[in-house]
């Protein structure tokens, strides 16, 4: 099982609030893992899969928020997507 992620980006938003985005990939059977976006503190998380037409099932953030810099997420197996988190 392999989960992998990017982080491409950080961008100030507005004082100390961030905002970061990145993209994540499953292979092996894997159906997620853990997002170190490098925040402090994470206030808002989005994610989607992409790729296929169709998908059976949305990825989910398994935290509650707010969190510290890592996210659990969970998808389906060997799914691939895009993220984007806002926090300080």
């Amino acid at each position: 099982m392999a989960f992998d992620f990017t982080l491409n980006k950080h961008k100030s938003t507005r004082g100390s609030e961030y905002w970061v985005y990145g993209g994540f990939s499953n292979t092996d059977g894997s159906t997620g893992g853990t997002i170190v976006t490098g925040l402090h503190l994470v206030k808002h998380f989005d994610l989607q899969h992409t790729g296929n037409a169709a998908v059976a099932e949305s990825p989910s953030v398994n935290e509650v928020l707010p969190s510290d810099g890592s996210i659990i997420i969970v998808t389906t197996a060997n799914a691939c997507g895009i993220w984007s988190a806002l926090g300080a």
